[in-house]
């Protein structure tokens, strides 16, 4: 067994790897970035190491420098992570060659699996079913689009390298053909520096199941059942389960020997996944799912394959990649209960999941789980950590099990209900909508599901009175512990005459909110918002199941599992605010101005294309919220900050 290794990742999946090497008694290596100088990843390991600037570019992608800190700190192999370099054949390349140790499949496995056209043509000859498609070299546009005719659409333009949903476009009609192409390739270009892209059957009611196959150095493979990662949006995966529901014996027999027959058709080692497209239009059926690609890697939903099976997957990467055999042959690896585990990210449900950023100013998981069932966090961040633009916006994957499907489903949605994050907007009241959607809770689920029902799952209801009682309380300050020792400053609403008032002023989704607050004798307070109903609450933090976070210039509510921001109004900044009127559009995030579709002068509609913004890897179009003529607009390439004005409109 190896002595140290270093991470060669960040977040969550380097604390993940941290905690196992821990108990297996292996010291640890972090690399971290400028943006990562306190990441908690840092502070688990043993040692840590600066790599570079903020951007990937400059740190976690630098291969050499990654490699150089491996040895200068006395290093036996490198474990990968997911994603930056964890699928890179050169960088395995290099590794073996600084006579180091890689933490997963060899540089040729991945080299054969890395490019999806190339990988299905290989699983076709090891017998293998894959979906019917445009997998050649040809990328002249005249050639995929005659293809996708034969094909039939819809059809789907997938980037050949990379994933995550990432290059990826849908394409319901000819004419929307080339747009859609265009999108793909820059996109693809961006993310994997490779533009080249292939043409698929677009199945009509899709499911994505994924089979976790894992391979030693002997020839041994096994796997250990399979996930279902069809809960998706904008073809990236929300919420994963094992096993897959309403899976039958044939086709699970049939699933996992094709998976096992792709992972012995290329000598792999270590912990992969084969991900295939299930046609459930007429339920699951053995002849009805093909090969898609395969995650040469340890995927972001391993947990929930573990909590089925008992096995530690990092575990068994070290022992492997050390030169053991797999710890368990295929009888012995057996599935118990039901697992389900959910995304939390930063981001807006309501603004089609556009990612946020934001310092994490309270932070809460549930910690205990009901009679029967498990749950398990997964995070990379602390209370005060930052979510950067720089990396992926998933802030915790919260992990349930229970003995069958509706109560570890009704674990997942009890837990993400009581996870409370103030400081950026996060889905995890999306979350909860989903985990208890009728349909999926059925287990009627398909890649359509969330797309069909998104305005129901992210509608979000407006704050109940007692919520804006409890923030206008807490704006003023009057519920906040006194630093003093002086008995006099402990009593809040003390006053020598009359009763203590105060005024707040909120605003919510664009509305302003006045309160007054009254203290009372017994320490507790009136509090009276305009044209509202009156409460008697007490002086703290939390009042009949709803808590309260209160941040720099800001409130938050938690309260039925739904998180309400109040922002408390600042007045001169809302006097220059109403100074410079409504004339111009400002940037959702930070980004770069990848592509600019207006000029100036230009007349344009509501609702038109002006630019797409490129922001944590993924392209956003931004559109005219009004008619109007341009009189300035950003310009292509440049990169701007949240709340730079990137349109501005005529009077």
């Amino acid at each position: 067994m190896f002595s140290k290794i270093l991470i060669a990742n960040r977040g969550e999946i380097a604390c993940r790897v941290i905690r196992t090497a821990r108990k297996m008694g292996v010291k640890t290596v972090a690399v971290y970035s400028d943006a990562d100088a306190r990441a908690l990843h840092v502070a688990m390991a043993d040692e840590a190491v600066h790599i570079g600037g903020s951007p990937v570019s400059e740190s976690y992608l630098r291969g050499d420098v990654i490699i150089a800190a491996a040895k200068a700190t006395g290093a036996d192999a490198i474990h990968p992570g997911y994603g930056f370099l964890s699928e890179n054949p050169g960088f395995v390349d290099q590794v073996t060659q600084a006579g180091l140790v890689f933490i997963g499949p060899s540089a040729d496995s991945i080299r054969a699996m890395g490019l999806k056209d190339a990988a299905k043509r290989l699983m076709e000859k090891a017998g293998v079913p894959v979906v019917p498609g445009y997998h050649g070299e040809a990328q002249e546009i005249v050639i995929l689009a005659s293809k996708a005719r034969e094909i039939g659409y819809p059809v789907l333009i997938k980037a050949r390298a990379g994933g995550g949903g990432k290059g990826m476009r849908r394409v319901d009609h000819p004419d929307d053909f080339a747009d859609a192409l265009s999108g793909a390739r820059r996109e693809a270009k961006a993310a994997f520096g490779d533009d080249r892209v292939l043409v698929e059957k677009y199945v009509d009611k899709p499911r994505h199941i994924e089979v976790q196959v894992f391979g030693d150095n002997f020839g041994n493979a096994v796997h250990l059942f399979e996930r279902d990662c069809s809960a998706q949006r904008r073809h990236q995966k929300v919420i994963e389960e094992a096993p897959a529901p309403g899976m039958t014996a044939e086709l699970r027999a049939a699933m996992t020997d094709a998976a096992v027959k792709a992972a012995k058709a290329i000598k792999y080692s270590g912990a992969g996944t084969i991900e295939f497209i299930v046609d459930a239009s007429d339920g699951l059926k053995p002849d009805r799912f093909w090969f898609m690609e395969m995650n040469t890697r340890l995927q972001v939903e391993h947990p929930v394959t573990e909590m089925i099976s008992g096995v530690d997957l990092v575990e068994w990467q070290l022992r492997v990649a050390s030169g053991e055999q797999v710890p368990l042959a295929q009888e012995d690896i057996t599935l118990s209960g039901h697992a389900f585990e959910a995304r939390l990210y930063a981001e807006d449900p309501a603004k089609g999941f556009l990612p946020a950023i934001g310092t994490l100013h309270h932070l809460s998981f549930p910690s205990e789980a009901a009679p029967g069932t498990e749950i398990r966090v997964e995070t990379g961040v602390r209370q005060g950590d930052a979510i950067s633009p720089f990396y992926d916006p998933m802030i915790a994957k919260v992990v349930t099990h229970g003995p069958d499907r509706a109560t570890a489903l009704d674990a997942l949605a009890d837990a993400v209900t009581r996870t409370e994050v103030a400081g950026s907007t996060t889905n995890a009241a999306f979350l909860a909508a989903l985990a208890r959607d009728p349909d999926f809770a059925s287990g009627d689920v398909d890649t359509g599901l969330i797309g069909r029902k998104q305005d129901e799952l992210t509608a979000a209801p407006p704050p109940s009175s007692r919520a804006i009682a409890l923030a206008a309380l807490a704006a003023t300050g009057a519920t906040a512990p006194v630093a003093s020792d002086d008995p006099w400053s402990s009593l809040a609403g003390y006053a020598h005459f009359n009763a203590l008032a105060r005024r707040a002023t909120l605003s919510f989704g664009g509305a302003d909110i006045v309160a007054h607050i009254t203290a009372r004798p017994d320490g507790r307070f009136d509090v009276r918002p305009e044209g509202g109903e009156a409460f008697v609450l007490a002086a703290g933090a939390s009042d009949a199941g709803a808590t309260v976070a209160a941040w720099p210039g800001h409130v938050t509510v938690f309260e039925n599992g739904r998180s309400f921001d109040f922002a408390i109004s600042d007045p001169f900044a809302r006097a220059a605010e109403i100074g410079e009127g409504t004339s111009s559009m400002r940037a959702p995030m930070p980004g770069l101005v990848k592509l600019v579709r207006a000029a100036k002068g230009d007349k344009v509609t509501k609702g038109q294309p002006l630019l797409v913004l490129e922001a944590m890897k993924m392209e956003h179009t931004i559109t005219a919220t009004h008619d109007g003529v341009i009189s300035e607009i950003a310009i292509e390439g440049s990169q701007v900050t949240d709340g730079t004005v990137l349109v501005r409109f005529e009077d």
